[in-house]
């Protein structure tokens, strides 16, 4: 009887505690709701309904006056109703918290059932990079808005590593480095992911110790968030990086310098067969668990864009085995996620032997790999599907925040399609590995839906896609945005992609390597997108965004023209033809950054002054803007130079028009001086003139200005006849 009773009361507390997990995921997507859709909120009711077979699902309805969403859990429930707003209400909903929700004033009815279930289990989102990128200078606002649209767009799998550095600052105590050695180990806020994947230690450090406290403060508020709707939060964890001074404390230990990265000094490796090592992970994770709680899933990238210590595949068998017995002396439950990135980028290094002995000294699905470049190089492919271990399909389609039109959804299509179809025993998940949101945002959207259907029919979904744009059926606008998709979003993103403009000046080519102005669609089909656009006017911000960054990049691609006939004019020795160039060069500079200046996400001032906000004295407000000013121009060490150049209202005028101010100045000069022009002579001192406006503490404009629809049209009539 009492084993009865016992067995009753068991099953009351399963059942009570299976309807409390209901209760908060139904609490959860219903808080979502209101924070995006205050004034609609209710006209949706939501229901969670757990399947067999455990896959994720959401089915839309119209029940009476509502929207009834059902979904096995919260965020399944988001992915349905981001559906319905997409595909019904025409609502668009971005990944930054400062563009507004335009709604209709009715929410229209669902004709039909509708259900969709996921393709995969595994949703990633994120890259190292966008934490320098795009959000070092977020706080609770932006991260809470785009957690949200994380779970709108079904990801599950989000990286987060906010924080971290308040953690490794009581370990390296620990083992006694004082204060001021642990923070000048670590870098500036905008350049920690290349410290955090070992790259550089203290370049524009040291890092203040209210960023570290008020980082773990947001990290708390991060994961507590992602946990409520369904995400499994990606926590870092001790892949071998140590500070110099773990060398001089423990001679015995197996530390070496690994590579040079990008001309930066050698980082410190501690080898993972080291019991130093083991006991470095223990430490770190311990306080980590305590703090931000675990979901198991560890993100570790040794040797990220260097070489090892040594390349034999017993070496690089022992360093992973011994990083996952590390990992699960702590946590029996641990899976390490590691991208791929490193196997594309130095792959003559990567051979099939190597990698196999890498991947397979780790127990299978033990190890799960993200596919990083896929739209580039499938490496899945070329390394016997990563043998057997479990990986997730990665679009990167931005480098370093690039403001450019890249990105080829029928390509992607192509891909993705294969993949599922040709790896279903251990293709897990679908993912994006962007550097950074400053980019179309089209691709991504198309990518994560993508994950609930069988198949789509891109031209219905460009169709679509316009009118979620214009707020309503707008033949111009589709037709534009069909014009796009087929013949201007064609190329796929490399390292340093920009606009001449953006460019370093110089007279033929451009003027580092990281800044290319390549682009293989003609220029002039994307002036009768615009022209397309501009006939059938909407009063939408996402049609005024792409109103500035179509426009941004008609005049970025026009500006070569300009360059390469004011060197033909200097070759000849044409002064008067010269003097026209730049006069209209000025021209179009004005115009960009006064159509930039009309929508507040081409604002350089919005990265600064949210930069400066963090800072507690004007000590350290000035020291994230130079940060902040850093990474977007000379970025650090000797080649990286503009390899984040991005078309920005006030970085145009103020930055890129300025080196070229300077540049034509000069070239004239040396004709007028009938002598040639000395390219790297001036370079060196425009140097000096990079490093100091970098110094600069000079406000630019934090407000837009001007209205972007009449701005836009007074460009087309400017220069739509000069563009060929």
């Amino acid at each position: 009887m009492k084993s009865f009773s016992f067995f009753c009361a068991a099953i009351l507390v399963s059942c009570t505690l299976l309807s409390c997990k209901q209760d908060v995921d139904i609490q959860s997507i219903q808080q979502l709701t209101k924070r995006i859709l205050p004034q609609h909120a209710n006209n949706f009711v939501f229901n969670k309904k757990i399947t067999n077979d455990s896959i994720d699902y959401f089915t839309l309805e119209q029940k009476g006056n509502q929207i009834s969403i059902t979904g096995n859990n919260a965020n399944s429930m988001a992915v349905g109703l981001n559906y319905y707003l997409k595909h019904f209400a025409k609502v668009y909903i971005s990944w930054y918290a400062h563009d507004s929700i335009e709604t209709p004033q009715i929410m229209p009815p669902i004709p039909e059932k509708i259900t969709k279930r996921a393709a995969v289990t595994d949703r990633f989102f994120l890259n190292y990079c966008t934490y320098g990128y795009t959000m070092p200078w977020w706080g609770w606002k932006e991260w809470s808005h785009f957690i949200d649209w994380m779970a709108l767009n079904g990801i599950n799998m989000p990286l987060s590593i906010t924080g971290q550095e308040a953690v490794w600052y009581e370990v390296w105590q620990e083992y006694g480095l004082t204060d001021q050695e642990i923070r000048s180990y670590f870098s500036g806020p905008a350049h920690l992911p290349w410290h955090r994947m070992a790259n550089l230690d203290g370049f524009e450090g040291p890092l203040p110790m209210s960023w570290l406290e008020g980082q773990k403060s947001l990290q708390k508020l991060i994961v507590e968030r992602e946990r409520s709707l369904n995400m499994r939060p990606i926590l870092p964890a001790f892949s071998g990086h140590v500070p110099a001074q773990m060398a001089e404390k423990f001679p015995n230990s197996n530390i070496q310098q690994l590579s040079s990265w990008c001309g930066f000094e050698p980082t410190y490796f501690l080898h993972s067969k080291d019991s130093l090592f083991s006991d470095i992970q223990k430490r770190f994770l311990k306080k980590q668990n305590q703090l931000f709680g675990t979901d198991h899933i560890y993100g570790l990238d040794p040797f990220n864009e260097m070489d090892p210590p040594s390349w034999e595949p017993d070496y690089l068998a022992d360093v992973s085995n011994h990083i996952y017995q590390s990992l699960q002396s702590v946590d029996e439950q641990a899976k390490w996620l590691q991208m791929t990135w490193v196997f594309y980028y130095k792959r003559k290094h990567w051979t099939n032997d190597r990698l196999e002995a890498y991947l397979t000294a780790v127990p299978q699905n033990d190890l799960i790999l993200l596919d990083y470049f896929c739209e580039n190089t499938e490496v899945w492919r070329r390394s016997e599907g990563f043998f057997g271990q479990p990986f997730i399909w990665c679009y990167l389609g931005n480098f370093g925040g690039n403001t450019m039109l890249i990105g080829n959804i029928h390509e992607l299509e192509d891909k993705l399609s294969a993949a599922l179809a040709e790896s279903k025993k251990n293709l897990v998940g679908i993912g994006s590995t962007l550097e950074s949101f400053d980019c179309s945002p089209q691709i991504y959207e198309y990518l994560f839906e993508r994950v609930w259907e069988d198949s789509v029919d891109i031209s219905s979904w460009t169709i679509n896609w316009a009118q979620l744009r214009s707020g309503n059926p707008n033949p111009s606008a589709e037709a534009a945005w069909q014009l796009l998709i087929d013949s201007v979003y064609k190329d796929w993103s490399y390292y340093g992609l920009g606009t001449q403009l953006d460019a370093r000046p110089s007279l033929e080519g451009h003027g580092t390597y990281y800044t290319k102005p390549y682009y293989s669609y003609s220029n002039k089909n994307l002036l009768e997108a615009y022209r397309l656009l501009l006939e059938q006017p909407s009063d939408r911000e996402t049609y005024n965004y792409d109103l500035v960054n179509f426009g941004s990049q008609l005049l970025g691609n026009y500006f070569m023209d300009i360059r390469n006939q004011f060197t033909q004019a200097y070759k000849a020795k044409n002064m008067k033809q010269m003097e026209l160039c730049v006069e209209e060069a000025q021209l179009l500079f004005e115009d960009a950054d006064r159509l930039l200046a009309t929508h507040e996400s081409f604002l350089l001032e919005k990265w600064i002054s949210d930069a400066r906000y963090l800072g507690s004295t004007d000590v350290e407000k000035k020291y994230y803007e130079q940060n902040a000013r850093t990474i977007l121009t000379i970025w650090g060490g000797p080649i990286l130079n503009d390899y984040a150049n991005r078309m920005w209202a006030g970085l145009v005028s103020n930055y890129y028009a300025k080196r070229w101010n300077f540049f034509f100045e000069a070239v004239m000069q040396s004709v007028r001086n009938r002598k040639n022009f000395d390219e790297k002579e001036f370079g060196n001192t425009l140097s000096t003139w990079e490093n100091a406006w970098n110094q600069d503490t000079t406000a630019f404009s934090s407000h837009t200005e001007g209205n972007t629809l009449e701005v836009a049209q007074q460009i087309y009539e400017r220069w739509h006849l000069k563009i060929r």
